[in-house]
């Protein structure tokens, strides 16, 4: 690019602020776990001067040093956002977690960001290239969001960056493969004794200098006669994409004739197409020698994203509206415009309480003044919307565990504000007297469902109030309250978000929880028509007890309910009495009368009975009409009914056949398949969800992690009867 160098101005352990949006750039770094994106956040870090050269902060704390889950879990769990100055240019750089369950703090990186470094790892070789890395390459390819890729760990054994640029360019370039290029290529030192050949430096094909960073710091030199004929075919191949790309339609007519384009043409034509998103640079990446300030390529990123990463100028920021849903006119990027910035991440700190990482979108947001907060629509998952005002903390940047001070965020900058009571993550934060709702970014749906239960009697005092706080951190989480199995069960996505979810209860607020089996919401009906006599008769000295109601149920349609009908004649049942027979029918149904689940989709009709003048009660007659119910069932089949789930399985065409014979193997029935997209198909089926408790693990390692599925209920319908007969005895035993 262009060769720029030096760092943010401003004194070391301060906070990196910037003035103006076009002095931002917001960059997500977008890999699969392993791939070696906090090392490279890190080694960035170090070459700006952010941390020394032991990666330490100021206060002697590693930059990653934020969160106990993560060094436990040993895996990124949650985006973190580390700020970086290089040539007067603010750097929010934005890691995401690699690993599938945390998704969601990726699309909340990708809504933040306005463009995004691919990493991948050399080490692993083409299979460091993930089918879910290459769908969320379609996501950003969806919005035309900038990407460029790095290659890291190429001082690993057997690493080789050609051979990793051809995998990019094939798992990211379908449509366009000259588009995926790189800017520079390896420059190898001499071999180790096991015929390895470390990286020692870059050559740049544009400038045809040499980067030479086997000392620890990038030095230029010129190159040697051999060195030059290396790089022409490659040097070629660059310019003829960049030229493609340009908006100068001469330039392609000139080149083919023979004129030399020069080389500050070409770089200002470069920034450009990456900036629109429509070329995307490979470069390379090896963490510094020990002591060293500069790993091999942390230069050459840093001038790609001041240089050819657009600015939040660049950017259209999301659609707003009113609250009450009135139109508004689309956001600018500008710090003096009406006051839009949204919360993209909500944490806990056990010190300063909650805190909520912000991106403004126009306006500028400034510490102690009081915004107005708007929901965020996903009440469904157990978070409120709020429409309420709300004054603003102190300002921050963070870094590892420090908070730093801020006096403002501009529009296109992000910032930390503490002690918003009431703001979730997705919600906006606009000006009291202006109040805005930003559209909502896709969160994707919980679909592991762990049933949970307090540990003991001091962690049930305490559970309600903790788990409000986890899924008000976590839009991706749903809780739910099971009326009918009442059970208490988290929505993950996940097992490791399930993990992660469960240790935050515990170590942040204290709540211990079991998990237990979780139960679907099943039902009872009657498999033919029967009748039943519910006598109750008692005489016991003083007022006694007597009903006598003799019924008929008959089975109806899936979805009917239940229904009571009165066809008693000649006043064998006073009149105000039937209102309690079918009050204690319909008891008992609730209560189940096999297994103990709801009794549904019948019709009970009440024939005939008895009454005393004296002895005969409301409540008589609701104990009469349940005993009546529970004979009749003795004198037929009870069916038990499982729930159905209407399943779209979205898919990529080499997993149709396996993830189809799952789906038969779980009693599936496959009813459709159509193609959606290039080499995806969608598989429509009905299942039922006793099955598919935890289908949303299996498909993952079904489908390699490309498979994503939807489910909603479709009915219930009879279960087969030896499961129903498993079934009936497990709760009987347990009862």
């Amino acid at each position: 690019m262009g060769e720029k160098t030096g760092t943010y101005p401003g004194a070391a352990g301060s906070a990196v602020e910037a003035d103006r949006p076009s002095h931002v750039r917001n960059v997500v770094l977008v890999g699969h776990s392993g791939s070696g994106k906090t090392t490279l956040v890190e080694a960035l870090a170090l070459a700006t001067g952010a941390v020394n050269r032991a990666g330490r902060v100021e206060d002697g704390s590693a930059l990653s040093d934020y969160d106990e889950i993560e060094h436990r879990q040993q895996r990124s769990v949650q985006l973190s956002l580390v700020p970086v100055g290089w040539a007067g240019i603010k750097i929010n750089l934005l890691d995401a977690p690699g690993y599938a369950d945390f998704v969601g703090e990726l699309r909340a990186g990708l809504r933040a960001a306005d463009a995004a470094l691919f990493v991948v790892s050399a080490a692993e070789g083409t299979e460091g290239i993930t089918g879910a890395t290459r769908m969320v390459w379609e996501e950003c390819a969806a919005v035309g969001m900038p990407r460029a890729i790095v290659i890291t760990h190429l001082e690993a054994a057997r690493a080789d960056f050609d051979e990793m640029t051809e995998a990019c360019r094939t798992a990211f370039g379908a449509d366009s493969p000259e588009s995926i290029l790189p800017l520079y290529l390896p420059l190898h030192g001499p071999a180790s004794p096991d015929g390895h050949h470390s990286v020692a430096g870059l050559i740049g094909l544009l400038s045809q200098r040499v980067f030479d960073y086997s000392s620890g710091e990038r030095a230029e030199t010129a190159p040697g006669p051999d060195q030059l004929p290396l790089i022409e075919e490659a040097r070629n191949r660059l310019i003829e994409g960049i030229i493609a790309e340009s908006e100068d339609e001469t330039l392609m007519d000139r080149y083919l004739g023979g004129e030399e384009i020069d080389v500050k043409t070409l770089v200002e034509d470069l920034e450009r197409a990456v900036a629109r998103g429509s070329f995307h640079p490979v470069l390379a990446a090896a963490p510094a020698p020990e002591g060293a300030r500069q790993g091999l390529g942390t230069v050459e990123i840093l001038e790609l994203v001041t240089g050819g990463f657009p600015t939040p100028l660049e950017r259209a920021a999301p659609t707003v509206t009113t609250p009450d849903g009135r139109a508004r006119a689309p956001l600018a990027c500008d710090p003096a415009g009406p006051l839009a910035a949204e919360v993209i991440k909500t944490s806990s700190d056990p010190y300063v309480g909650r805190i909520s990482l912000v991106r403004v979108f126009s306006g500028t947001l400034r510490p102690d003044e009081t915004v107005h907060v708007s929901g965020h629509g996903l009440a469904d998952r157990g978070h409120e919307d709020h429409d309420v005002d709300e004054r603003v903390g102190a300002l921050s940047s963070p870094f590892g565990k420090q908070q730093r001070q801020l006096g403002q965020a501009v529009a296109g900058d992000i910032a930390c504000v503490a002690k918003l009571t009431h703001a979730e993550t997705g919600d906006t934060l606009s000006a009291k007297g202006d109040p805005l709702l930003m559209e909502p970014w896709q969160m994707p749906d919980p679909l592991l469902p762990v049933a949970i239960q307090a540990h003991s009697k001091a962690d049930e005092d305490k559970l309600s109030q903790g788990l409000a706080r986890l899924v008000a951190e976590d839009p991706t989480m749903r809780l739910e309250q099971n009326q009918h199995t009442h059970q208490v069960v988290l929505w993950c996505l996940g097992e490791a978000h399930r993990d992660v979810a469960l240790e935050r209860l515990r170590t942040r607020y204290g709540v211990r929880v079991d998990t237990v089996p979780h139960k679907v919401s099943l039902r009872e009906t009657f498999g033919a028509k029967a009748g039943g006599r519910g006598r109750h008769v008692k005489q016991s000295g003083g007022h006694g007890q007597y009903a006598i109601c003799e019924i008929e149920v008959e089975p109806l349609p899936g979805g009917s309910g239940i229904e009571f009908v009165d066809k008693v004649v000649g006043g064998a049942v006073p009149r105000q009495f039937i209102p309690s027979v079918e009050k204690g029918v319909r008891a008992q149904a609730a209560r189940g009368i096999a297994a103990g689940y709801p009794l549904v989709d019948i019709r009970v009709t009440l024939l005939d009975g008895k009454a005393h003048s004296v002895d005969s009660s409301d409540a008589a007659f609701q104990t009469a009409g349940a005993l009546a119910l529970r004979e009749a069932a003795a004198d037929t089949r009870i069916h038990l009914l499982e729930p159905v789930a209407e399943l779209e399985v979205l898919v990529s065409d080499d997993y149709v056949g396996a993830v189809m014979s799952d789906l038969s193997g779980r009693r599936g029935r496959v009813v459709g398949t159509e193609q959606s997209g290039s080499g995806r198909t969608l598989v429509r089926a009905e299942v039922p969800e006793i099955e598919i408790g935890r289908y949303a693990v299996d498909l993952r390692s079904l489908s390699h992690g490309t498979g994503r599925f939807t489910r909603r209920y479709a009915r219930h319908e009879p279960m087969p009867p030896q499961l129903a007969e498993r079934i009936t005895e497990l709760d009987g035993t347990e009862a």
